[in-house]
C-alpha cells in the first residue's frame, strides 16, 4: 500500500513538472488566436501629448526606457529616469466581428529573447495591477459586415514596466486565459551597447546574387567590460519576420569591449524582393492592385489583378516591407469604425502545382504566419493559386511565400526564390536586438537595439 501511494506521488509531481515544462516552452509572438472572429489586431504608437496614431503598423514595436530600466506612468505619458516626458506609447487594437459587447482582459508576460515566459515574478517586472480590463470599445457604423472595435494603450497610470526584455500582452475573454484571443508582442530595451552594422551583397555564398549579408560591431563598456563573450547574443529580424530570423549566432572576434560578427554565415539572409501591394481605400472604385470591386447585396468583393510569377531582374518598386494599414473614402467619424470589411481575392497565376510545397499569401495582414487562412489553394482548371480572405479596407503590403514538403508549422522557414524570385539589391529593413545575461542572472536584459535598411 506504501509503494503504491508512493508511485502515486511521484506520478503526480511528473506531471507537474511536464505541465510546467510544456507551458514554459510556448513561443509567444503577435497573433489572434481566434481569427474566425477577431481580425485587424494592430499595434500602433501613440501619440500622447496630440491623442493619436503615428503612422502605420509597427512590425516590431518597441519602447525605450532609461539605463536603470525604470518608466513611471502617469497617465499622460511615460516619463523617464531624467523626468523628461516621453511622448509615445503602444496602441494595441483589433475587431470583434459582431455588435455584442465581450468582456476582455490582458495582462503582461515577461519573456526571454527566445518568446519563451522568463521565470522572474510578476512583481519583477510589472509595477501596479497585473491584469487590466479592456473599456473602450465602439460598434461599426454604416458597415456591411458588423464589427466592435476594441482599444486600448500601453503602458498607463495602472500598469508600468520595471524591466528590460521582451513582453507579450495576453488578451483574453471574460476572465479565462483559456480563453485568450490574442497576443501582442513587444520589446523594451534598456539602450546600453553601442552597434554599427552594414549590409553587403557581396556574401560568405555568392557575390551580388541572391542574399545579403550583416556584419555587426557590439560595442559595450561600464560594468559590462570584463564581461565573456558569452553573456551576450544577439538576435536578427528581417522585415518583422521570426520564421528566417538569426538567433544568437557565435560572434567572429571577441575583443576587451568588442564583439565582431564578421563573416558570420548565420547572418545571411535571402534578399527576396519587394513586396507587392493593393489598396482597397474606395468601396467603390478600384485602386492599384485591384482589378474590379463587387457588391453583391451583403458583401464587398476586392477581386485583385491576377499576380504572375517573378522570373525575371529585379524591378525597384516602393514597399513598406510588408505593413499594413486601415484607410476608406467617405468616412465621418472615425476610420477604424467605418472602414468596411471586404473578401479579397488573391490569385497566382502557375501552369501547374507545386508537389514539394505549398503557397501562402504572406505580410503583416496574416501576422507573418503560416497558417490554414492563409494557404492557397491550387486550382487545375484555371492553372492557378487562389486565396480568399476577409480584410479590412486600406493599403496592404503582400509576397507570395513557399514553405518546402515536410516544413509546414507554425514558424515554418519560408522562402521567396520559386514564387517572387530573390535578389541583393531589394530593400529590406532588419532589426538587431541585442540581449545581456550575465552569469547568475534571471532573465535577459535587452541593452540595445537598432533598425536598418539595405539601399545600395
Amino acid at each position: 500500500m506504501g509503494k503504491m501511494r508512493y508511485f502515486k506521488v511521484i506520478s503526480v509531481l511528473f506531471l507537474v513538472f511536464f505541465v510546467q515544462t510544456s507551458q514554459a516552452e510556448v513561443t509567444y509572438r503577435t497573433r489572434t488566436l481566434t481569427p474566425e472572429n477577431i481580425k485587424t489586431l494592430r499595434v500602433r504608437y501613440w501619440d500622447v501629448r496630440n491623442d493619436e496614431a503615428i503612422g502605420g503598423n509597427p512590425q516590431r514595436p518597441f519602447l525605450v526606457i532609461g539605463k536603470s530600466a525604470s518608466i513611471i506612468g502617469n497617465g499622460e505619458g511615460m516619463i523617464d529616469e531624467q523626468g523628461d516626458l516621453q511622448e509615445h506609447v503602444l496602441e494595441i487594437s483589433f475587431d470583434e466581428m459582431s455588435h455584442e459587447v465581450h468582456q476582455y482582459t490582458y495582462s503582461l508576460i515577461h519573456l526571454n529573447a527566445d518568446g519563451t515566459e522568463s521565470r522572474l515574478s510578476s512583481s519583477e517586472f510589472v509595477d501596479g495591477f497585473t491584469t487590466q480590463d479592456i473599456t473602450q470599445y465602439e460598434h461599426s457604423l454604416n458597415t456591411s459586415e458588423l464589427y466592435t472595435h476594441y482599444r486600448f494603450t500601453f503602458p498607463n497610470a495602472d500598469m508600468r514596466i520595471k524591466a528590460s526584455g521582451n513582453y507579450a500582452l495576453r488578451i483574453y475573454e471574460d476572465g479565462d486565459t483559456d480563453k485568450t484571443i490574442a497576443i501582442v508582442r513587444f520589446a523594451v530595451v534598456s539602450p546600453e551597447t553601442g552597434i554599427k552594422a552594414k549590409i553587403r551583397p557581396n556574401t560568405d555564398i555568392e557575390l551580388n546574387g541572391r542574399y545579403q549579408q550583416l556584419d555587426i560591431d557590439l560595442e559595450f563598456g561600464g560594468k559590462m567590460q570584463s564581461s565573456r563573450g558569452e553573456d551576450f547574443f544577439i538576435v536578427v529580424q528581417q522585415n518583422g519576420r521570426v520564421d528566417n530570423q538569426a538567433f544568437a549566432p557565435k560572434p567572429t572576434f571577441l575583443e576587451s569591449n568588442r564583439l565582431r560578427y564578421t563573416n558570420c554565415k548565420a547572418l545571411i539572409f535571402e534578399g527576396g524582393n519587394e513586396y507587392r501591394h493593393f489598396d482597397t481605400y474606395s468601396a467603390y472604385f478600384a485602386g492599384t492592385g485591384v482589378d474590379r470591386i463587387v457588391h453583391d447585396n451583403s458583401d464587398y468583393h476586392a477581386i485583385l489583378f491576377v499576380d504572375e510569377l517573378r522570373k525575371g531582374a529585379y524591378i525597384h518598386e516602393f514597399d513598406v516591407d510588408g505593413q499594413r494599414i486601415v484607410n476608406a473614402e467617405r468616412t465621418i467619424y472615425d476610420i477604424e469604425t467605418e472602414a468596411e470589411y471586404m473578401w479579397v481575392h488573391w490569385t497566382l497565376a502557375a501552369e501547374k502545382p507545386w508537389f514539394d510545397g505549398t503557397v501562402y499569401v504572406g505580410g503583416d495582414v496574416f501576422e507573418n504566419s503560416i497558417s490554414p487562412r492563409n494557404r492557397m489553394q491550387y486550382d487545375n482548371e484555371r492553372k492557378c493559386y487562389w486565396l480568399n480572405a476577409l480584410v479590412k479596407q486600406g493599403g496592404t503590403d503582400y509576397q507570395y511565400w513557399f514553405v518546402p514538403k515536410g516544413e509546414e508549422q507554425f514558424e515554418s522557414k519560408v522562402t521567396l526564390q520559386q514564387t517572387e524570385g530573390s535578389h541583393w539589391e531589394t530593400e529590406n529593413e532588419y532589426t538587431i536586438y541585442v540581449y545581456y545575461k550575465p552569469f547568475g542572472s534571471r532573465y535577459d536584459r535587452l541593452v540595445g537595439l537598432q533598425v536598418i535598411r539595405s539601399t545600395f
